[in-house]
């Protein structure tokens, strides 16, 4: 990607490949830590990058939108500038703190995706909880697939390993397994999921600050986070349409975007794509990689979203990506439930 940048390669296929513009997906805002053991560091940017990103953006001449307005651009005749829409999941306590200002400052929009959950002091954040365990331990034991299982972490690498290995295999499983496999966890290394959650996660009072501001624009990510392709099908659409009716109670106002928890084509299937549209949701954002097409050729319930790691501090990678130059041509579709949906 220096290469295509340095080369200029990037300029000559952004018009062909840069399709509309493009939806940036954030998760955390805060300022660099020194911790040796970081496994989600790829899902944080400090402030500083954040305030570089909208001065590149603005640099290069894209026009920062809303949700609304990307929807409104992915369905109508091309227009000469690009967009970028600027978007952050996870609902945490350090978008109002670290985020927003610099957001604020700018007088960017954005869009901010909850899991009502959190804000309500309920949700269980089985990620932070597992890192904590993994970097104060030497050696883990739990019950994986009915059987003990013992892991040994004294080094970092080992600690990075088993973190990727856990983290896979919570993904994988059912609701009820894994809120046991969390609770089990917990005991066995005095952590509580739903207190690191709390502590770490916007209330309601947080978002009423946020929602003052005309740029912010709030969409649902389900009650709990869960990972839709793990549920059935009557569970999936209960998560979708309270997740959806808790934040429009809370906030009064309508909820009309949608992101697919974890948001990768693991994350999700095409039932779902057809359940964010009959939920009454007018988008819904993925995390899969790739740029927005106008004239309606990329669905808007399965919207590709570029999530920045934040590991990278290169804005030459950021512009080279935004070009459209590493994605797969978008597969024209029109309705979410077309074939060629997700």
């Amino acid at each position: 990607m220096e290469l295509a940048y340095f080369s200029g390669a990037f300029r000559l296929r952004e018009r062909e490949a840069g399709g509309a513009g493009v939806i940036l997906r954030f998760a955390r805002v805060r300022p660099a830590r020194r911790a040796r053991f970081q496994p989600l560091r790829s899902q944080e940017i400090t402030p500083a990058f954040l305030d570089r990103t909208i001065r590149a953006l603005k640099r290069w001449r894209y026009d920062i939108v809303g949700i609304e307005e990307a929807c409104r651009r992915a369905v109508t005749l091309p227009v000469r500038r690009r967009f970028a829409c600027l978007t952050f999941d996870g609902a945490s306590k350090d978008i109002l703190t670290h985020a927003y200002p610099v957001l604020a400052r700018h007088g960017a929009p954005f869009t901010l995706y909850l899991p009502t959950a959190f804000p309500d002091g309920v949700g269980a954040a089985w990620w932070l909880a597992l890192e904590d365990i993994i970097a104060r331990e030497s050696r883990i034991s739990l019950v994986i697939d009915g059987r003990e299982r013992h892991f040994g972490v004294a080094t970092l690498s080992d600690k990075y390993e088993l973190f990727d290995f856990l983290s896979g295999w919570l993904r994988k499983l059912p609701p009820s397994d894994l809120s046991y496999a969390v609770n089990d966890l917990g005991r066995r290394y005095a952590t509580d999921a739903a207190l690191l959650s709390r502590t770490t996660s916007l209330d309601w009072q947080d978002l009423a600050k946020l929602a003052a501001d005309p740029n912010v624009t709030f969409g649902s990510a389900t009650v709990n986070y869960s990972v839709l392709s793990n549920l059935r099908d009557a569970d999936a659409q209960r998560e979708m349409a309270m997740g959806k009716a808790v934040a429009e109670s809370a906030l009064q106002r309508p909820i009309g975007h949608f992101a697919y928890p974890f948001g990768d084509r693991d994350a999700f299937r095409r039932p779902h794509v057809v359940m964010a549209e009959e939920t009454g949701f007018a988008s819904a954002v993925s995390t899969i990689s790739g740029v927005v097409e106008a004239q309606g050729r990329t669905n808007l319930y399965a919207l590709p979203r570029i999530a920045w790691d934040g590991r990278v501090r290169s804005l030459r990678i950021m512009r080279v990506l935004l070009s459209g130059m590493m994605f797969p041509p978008v597969q024209p579709t029109r309705h979410a439930r077309d074939h060629n949906a997700i």
